[in-house]
């Protein structure tokens, strides 16, 4: 016998205007709630008899309120008739059309997923700030699922949440891995390393909140690009940063990964690398001033750093800077990491001044140096390059195979 819960789910589907976009025209009664959910989400139907078992709709009830927590606008964790009106909207959203056919969107796994998901929850806020904000998508899982954080890029004076890629979202969460993509403050208002503490913190947020969204908090890696990827790395090189005598529980929570992939990441920000690894690329005629004026956009240099890296001298502002660098940071105990740089080691310098910057301060050289460090630490290092024979060719296809 169907439970009460399951008897009042037959209501939901007669509800005016959601049978218009999800029903058969041709049905002469309403379909009850499971009948139209397991149309269009057969998987749902586990021992395969055609109806939701209590033990079923349990499931149901559960991957609902992890994929879409708004529809459950009161909070108590049950599905009330407006609620479920809701679901069966987002259903038809996720369908993408009225008709019948298979199901989209992913939902109980092995779909495809669209690629303009909205957020499980949206500007989630994990501090203070106006920027201390984070998306998060939950994937479908009747087990804890793993977790893949975005740090964007934008040399820490611009970027945001928003630069996640679509494809690497949809290609992540078809894969059960949840998703969620973080903003930081900028070296605009606030010299670095506040951008990396906020990034810890947002982490530490998350994982205080694992069991409410179906988190594996052992499951935890980042990814992002340049000034994203110099975060990722400071995560997860850097020794466990929890606070157990705090009072804060968050604080308390662990910011370890288990992996980090990174796209056009510095592994240092010492100006002995640059002179050393970075100087040679632009040729035999240049010398540390020319090296300073490109990298500094013809300021002061010593004004440049002390405004990033904060401080009131320039050996404070480097010490800070050195603290921050992968190559001093890296030990043998370190997760894996997968980096991808757009270049080859032996690619000649762009002849165009606009673009040389850049591709100074994202040359694959920040790569082969942390390999070469990181095998000698025997610490699992992916390096892929145009032309390299790298195991794995984007962040993605390296998130899943750690993760999963």
């Amino acid at each position: 016998m169907k439970s009460q819960a399951c008897q009042s789910l037959i209501f939901l589907i007669a509800v005016s205007g959601v049978v218009c976009l999800v029903a058969k025209p041709s049905i002469s009664r309403a379909e009850t709630f499971g009948e139209q959910f397991l149309r269009y989400f057969p998987r749902a139907d586990l021992d395969g008899d055609g109806v939701l078992s209590e033990k079923e709709e349990a499931a149901v009830s559960k991957r609902v309120i992890q994929r879409f927590p708004k529809v459950d606008t009161d909070g108590d964790g049950l599905l009330s008739t407006s609620e479920k009106t809701q679901l069966l909207k987002k259903v038809a959203l996720m369908r993408g059309r009225a008709d019948d056919g298979p199901a989209v969107g992913g939902f109980f796994g092995g779909e495809n997923s669209t690629n303009n998901q909205a957020p499980s929850f949206a500007e989630v806020r994990y501090g203070e700030d106006e920027r201390n904000v984070f998306d998060i998508w939950l994937a479908d899982s009747e087990t804890p699922t793993p977790l893949a954080v975005y740090i964007h890029g934008g040399g820490f004076k611009s970027g945001s949440k928003e630069k996640l890629q679509k494809e690497t979202l949809t290609e992540l969460l078809d894969s059960g891995i949840s998703v969620a993509a973080i903003n930081y403050r900028l070296v605009t208002t606030d010299p670095l390393p506040t951008a990396h503490h906020d990034a810890r913190r947002a982490i530490q947020f998350m994982r205080s909140k694992a069991a409410d969204w179906n988190i594996d908090k052992n499951r935890v890696a980042a990814f992002g690009g340049s000034a994203g990827a110099q975060i990722c790395m400071w995560l997860a090189f850097s020794d466990d940063m929890a606070n157990s005598a705090s009072n804060d529980p968050i604080d308390r929570e662990s910011t370890r990964l288990l992996c980090v992939a990174t796209s056009g990441g510095q592994t240092s920000n010492e100006i002995e690398f640059y002179q050393e690894k970075i100087l040679p690329l632009l040729g035999g005629q240049a010398n540390d001033e020319t090296l300073v004026t490109l990298l500094s956009g013809g300021r002061d240099p010593e004004k440049v750093k002390i405004a990033m890296w904060g401080g009131t001298t320039l050996e404070v502002a480097n010490e800070t800077a050195r603290r921050c660098s992968a190559l001093r940071l890296i030990s043998s105990d370190d997760p894996p990491i997968f980096m991808r740089y757009g270049m080859a080691p032996d690619a000649e310098k762009p002849k165009e001044m606009s673009r040389l910057r850049g591709w100074l301060i994202h040359h694959v050289v920040f790569g082969t140096s942390l390999k070469k460090r990181a095998d000698e630490l025997d610490v699992e290092a992916n390096l892929f390059y145009p032309g390299s024979n790298s195991k794995y060719s984007s962040e993605a296809d390296f998130l899943r195979e750690k993760l999963q």
